[in-house]
């Protein structure tokens, strides 16, 4: 992994599953698939800071969620991006930039979303 950080993506922003926001209450920027797909495989899923830039507007730290969610145990592989800062409204469709600086943690399971 220390060959593949610091880890540049950009992309559209699209539509993810609609959980981070409404289910938790942290609002994610989610690349297309394709993005996804692109990722060097030596990559480790789990979770990643770094920063983040929208529309080339100031840029601001980050944590990027990177793999399947084991507690909604997703089919699809994703990442998503918390953007530490409070966007007036939602920029689907928004070019967005990132930066993987560092890796904090792997993946966990929840027994619940409280947890």
């Amino acid at each position: 992994m220390k060959n593949s950080l610091p880890y540049f993506a950009s992309g559209k922003v699209v539509k993810g599953f609609g959980r981070g926001s409404k289910s938790l209450g942290i609002p994610t920027a989610n690349f297309d698939q394709f993005i996804v797909d692109q990722l060097p495989k030596d990559l480790p899923t789990g979770i990643y800071f770094g920063w983040a830039q929208v529309n080339r507007r100031p840029i601001y730290q980050m944590v990027t969620s990177l793999g399947w969610n084991p507690y909604f145990k997703n089919n699809t592989k994703s990442m998503e991006t918390h953007i530490l800062h409070r966007f007036p409204e939602d920029f689907y469709g928004a070019e967005l930039k990132i930066c993987l600086a560092g890796y904090l943690r792997e993946e966990m399971n929840f027994k619940s979303i409280g947890k």
